[in-house]
């Protein structure tokens, strides 16, 4: 097959080197200009938009950024904004280079100085574009296993439609209250940003799930409450004084409860089958939240595909127990018109006084009559005449 200048032209990429097998991680360090080496297997949509947003120059992956399942966006996403994306064959370059190196990128090969320290394949647009065709064509086996993996967990994780997850007390009140539940997902940032006028005027119950609390801080809100394993959660995120939940896993397990003690923070822990997504809707949902707004889950079958999941029977089951509580944040920023503020009505009311002041000024019979009004108020008031 015969490539096109596109498919086989590459430019060469200089920068410093920052390291991290957890993209969600890394992303919160690395700085414009830097290249990230990153150990994520099926690159998902959302960490390519992390990634993206960081204003890395290249994307250095010790796992395959293309699912061979189906058609995952993050390799292309990345290609499309200029950023030079090579597979490597192994970890190895995690113990060849340290934060900082310089390194130059080019068809390929990672060079310092003059050592070649790997050599991978360059993801190009024309390939990317041509496997993702691909998969489209073939994702019918994907989705297959997908549902075949949902029915069969069902049944192992019914104790979220049962409601036999049992729920400490929280400080935080949700009882005939909204709540907006935050998850580090697709568009999360553009949902929130349009869903200001909302939280402004409702005043909605405000819950991060892990890095969705980072979103809301962002956005010039305080989280009422964070709920996940903490691992990606900044530390000033997990000080600001929200209250804080640990979701443990149904073995007991709790990573995120090691964290938050080692920061001296105080914590509640909810052991849960599910994701943590899940366990802070149930939470919303168990404790009287008169309606959930959901910001950056997945609702969709090609959405839970990219992110890796191997089924949604968490996730069904949470929405089944749920029912018509939940709505997308999408929905709800179509739908709702903000109240308007004060300041358009302080606005119009100085235009008018503005205006009658000009015309009394230039009508005289009328500032005979504005004279008469004053020297009537300076005496009411105490004044001489």
């Amino acid at each position: 097959m015969t490539l096109s200048a596109e498919a086989t032209n590459s430019r060469p990429v200089r920068g410093s080197v920052r390291q991290g097998r957890r993209t969600k991680k890394l992303v919160r360090t690395i700085r414009p200009g830097e290249i990230a080496l990153i150990d994520h297997r099926d690159l998902d949509r959302v960490s390519a938009e992390d990634l993206i947003a960081a204003e890395v120059v290249a994307v250095l992956n010790c796992g395959a950024s293309r699912s061979e399942e189906y058609p995952n966006m993050g390799p292309l996403l990345l290609i499309e904004a200029g950023i030079v994306l090579v597979d490597l064959p192994d970890d190895g370059l995690f113990d060849r280079c340290r934060d900082g190196d310089p390194l130059e990128v080019r068809a390929g090969e990672v060079w310092k100085g003059g050592e070649l320290l790997a050599a991978g394949e360059e993801q190009l647009p024309q390939l990317v574009r041509a496997a993702n065709a691909e998969r489209r064509r073939e994702i019918g086996g994907a989705l297959e296993a997908f549902a075949r993996n949902t029915v069969e967990h069902m049944v192992e994780e019914q104790d979220l439609l049962s409601g036999k997850i049992d729920l400490p007390r929280f400080d935080t009140d949700f009882r005939d209250r909204p709540a907006l539940i935050v998850v580090r997902g697709v568009n999360h940032q553009a949902d929130l940003q349009a869903l200001k006028p909302y939280i402004r005027d409702v005043r909605p119950v405000l819950v991060g799930v892990d890095g969705g609390a980072n979103a809301i801080l962002e956005e010039g809100f305080k989280p009422d409450m964070i709920v996940g394993d903490m691992d990606s959660a900044s530390v000033e995120t997990l000080g600001c004084g929200a209250e804080l939940v640990v979701h443990a896993y149904s073995d007991g397990r709790a990573p995120g409860r090691d964290y938050l003690e080692s920061l001296e923070l105080e914590h509640k822990v909810v052991p849960a089958p599910g994701t943590s997504q899940d366990v802070a809707m149930l939470i919303a949902g168990e404790k009287g939240a008169s309606l959930i707004v959901s910001v950056g889950s997945q609702f969709n079958l090609v959405e839970f595909l990219d992110k890796n999941r191997q089924g949604m029977s968490s996730t069904f089951l949470t929405r089944l127990r749920l029912g018509e509580k939940i709505v997308d944040a999408k929905g709800v920023s179509r739908l709702y018109r903000p109240t308007p503020g004060s300041g358009p009505a302080f606005i119009v009311l100085g235009a008018g006084i503005l205006a009658f002041a000009v015309i009394v000024l230039v009508t005289p019979g009328l500032r005979d009559v504005a004279d008469l009004l004053w020297l009537k108020l300076r005496v009411l008031l105490g004044g001489t005449v």
